[in-house]
């Protein structure tokens, strides 16, 4: 992509009612706009991010035999009141309307049982069994607070996978596998060293055991509580003597972080599907019900703890596995004979098929080009000036760590 293309502007300031660092970045450099609080549009840059994680998290999705596919936002309340959740009692996050007709309708907070009500249609017996669908899908959740940029929205992108199988033990196979993928998706991204495996109570969504996911980060609204072994963590809602009890573990062999929740998982049992009807006939030609678990990762949010987690002071700083350009050539060049040679460097680079954002903006300072490549955030600057060309090379600096090296061009290009 030619950068004189791109309709987006960078931005020096934001609103100072945008307080969270993740926000204040991605609106600052044209990755995402804001509707309203926790609401936000994701504008080209923003886009390229959001689909590059979406592929990491799907890739190790459909390695667990998952189908993916597309439930609708609109849900009737009938569904949802076979297991006591329409109500705002129970559920405080529902945004809720009617149609013409005057049927009550919802808008997903979650799709345990839309997805669960749909598979009555297609599970009838063992040989069905198991079953493993998941989705990317916008969420609607009417959320107090929305503070956190695109780490608390009242809408946003999400995945979410459901697995449907025989028995516990079926189920438990399939859960600790997921465990074992979702922990790839944020290593794949970058966050892997810093991202625990942690115990939690279902909360809303069930009373059975649950395990969520947590980042290391200063931003992030959660504590949780990591053992000395690197391994163990525990939220803080079940971090008490009768948990560590039950572990054999010391209060004092944990210490206590700040953390963003990346992901969660949850085991349902029979229960729900008991609730909707959701049987299979087992070997023996007896009637069971089926047993469900859900599995969820916020993708917008996950960019947001990505933001939070890698960016300094000049900008972001995208690992290259999310980044929506591996590189960004910035051409310095004013003469015709140089622009024509920037020119065909950057379409040397896309004939490789490297991902590649050219600065090819005119009536800019160096200076100006500069600040916006370090707030973009790309891993790799390359700078092509009179000089570069003059001397037949080109500056390559990374971004994270800001080293920068003269390269010969053609080995560059080669």
């Amino acid at each position: 992509m030619k950068q004189s293309h791109l309709f987006t502007q960078t931005r020096k300031e934001v609103s100072q009612e945008e307080v969270a660092k993740n926000a204040q970045l991605l609106i600052r450099g044209g990755y995402i706009h804001k509707e309203m609080a926790g609401v936000y549009s994701l504008l080209p840059l923003g886009f390229k991010v959001l689909n590059k994680i979406k592929k990491i998290v799907n890739e190790e999705m459909e390695q667990l035999d998952s189908e993916e596919i597309i439930m609708s936002t609109i849900q009737v309340k009938e569904t949802w009141e076979k297991t006591d959740r329409w109500s705002d009692e129970k559920v405080d996050v529902w945004f809720k309307s009617q149609l013409k007709n005057g049927t009550d309708i919802g808008f997903g907070w979650s799709h345990e049982e839309p997805i669960t009500e749909m598979m009555k249609s297609h599970i009838k017996s063992y040989q069905n069994l198991p079953r493993y669908v998941h989705q990317f899908q916008n969420k609607l959740r009417n959320e107090t607070r929305a503070k956190s940029g695109v780490m608390r929205c009242r809408e946003f992108v999400m995945k979410d996978m459901y697995s449907y199988c025989t028995n516990e033990e079926e189920h438990m196979a399939f859960y600790n596998k997921t465990i074992d993928a979702y922990m790839n998706v944020y290593r794949r991204v970058g966050l892997g060293d810093i991202t625990f495996v942690t115990s939690a109570s279902g909360g809303v969504f069930t009373d059975k055991f649950s395990h969520e996911f947590q980042t290391i980060c200063d931003a992030g609204e959660d504590v949780i509580y990591v053992h000395k072994d690197g391994k163990l963590a525990m939220n803080e809602e079940i971090f008490n003597e009768e948990t560590l009890a039950k572990m054999g573990k010391k209060k004092e062999e944990f210490e206590a972080k700040k953390a963003a929740e990346v992901g969660n998982i949850f085991t349902f049992g029979t229960g729900k599907c008991e609730q909707l009807g959701l049987y299979f006939t087992d070997k023996d030609g007896v009637s069971k019900p089926v047993y469900l678990g859900s599995y969820g990762i916020g993708i917008t949010r996950l960019m947001g703890v990505i933001t939070e987690v890698f960016a300094d002071d000049k900008g972001m700083v995208w690992p290259e596995a999310v980044a929506p350009f591996q590189m960004h050539l910035v051409s310095l060049c004013r003469e015709d004979a140089d622009i024509a040679k920037a020119n065909e460097i950057y379409e040397k680079l896309k004939a490789k098929g490297v991902e590649v954002l050219y600065d090819d903006r005119e009536g800019l300072r160096p200076g100006e080009k500069f600040a916006d490549a370090d707030l973009l955030g790309m891993p790799t600057r390359v700078v092509v000036s009179p000089k570069t060309i003059a001397a037949g090379v080109v500056e390559v600096t990374n971004r994270k760590t800001g080293e920068t090296t003269m390269q010969p061009l053609e080995s560059f290009l080669a």
